[in-house]
């Protein structure tokens, strides 16, 4: 039992091969990796220090300083994710809110605002739970005997 090896933490290894040692460079000519030390001729990123970021573009005025301002991002604009009528007619049951939408794949989340649009029709009577409807949606509800309650 003494001489058999024990595993702790004074003895741990990396197992054989699985390490490299470091690359030394500008160690001569012979060693592959000699003289410039693998950086080439000159220039800026021959120099100590250089970190040149991936979008900069040599001094040149960047192509998103080029380009005009257009427009702007309302901060109060309310996204919706879209669904079309079309999209119940395929599939099973009859009601249906943001969580069996999310579920079905048909929106990507439950907890962004869901908006139905009156592209296609139901093909049945159907209830539908929503942040929002068009008025051609809910009429093509209502046209089939079902319901389109406003949710919010």
């Amino acid at each position: 039992m003494a001489d058999e090896k024990r595993l702790g933490l004074n003895n741990l290894s990396p197992a054989p091969g699985s390490k490299r040692p470091k690359k030394r460079v500008g160690r001569g000519h012979g060693s592959g990796h000699g003289k410039t030390s693998g950086k080439g001729h000159k220039g800026q990123k021959a120099r100590t220090g250089a970190s040149i970021p991936a979008w900069f573009e040599g001094g040149q005025m960047p192509l998103h300083r080029r380009l005009p301002k257009r427009g702007f991002t309302s901060l109060n604009q309310k996204r919706y994710q879209i669904v079309n009528l079309e999209a119940f007619s395929e599939l099973e049951g009859t009601e249906f809110g943001p969580a069996e939408l999310a579920r079905l794949g048909l929106v990507g989340s439950s907890r962004k605002p869901v908006k139905i649009l009156g592209d296609g029709t139901p093909g049945r009577a159907v209830t539908i739970r929503a942040h929002a409807f068009s008025a051609s949606a809910r009429e093509r509800i209502e046209a089939e005997g079902g319901t389109a309650e406003l949710l919010d």
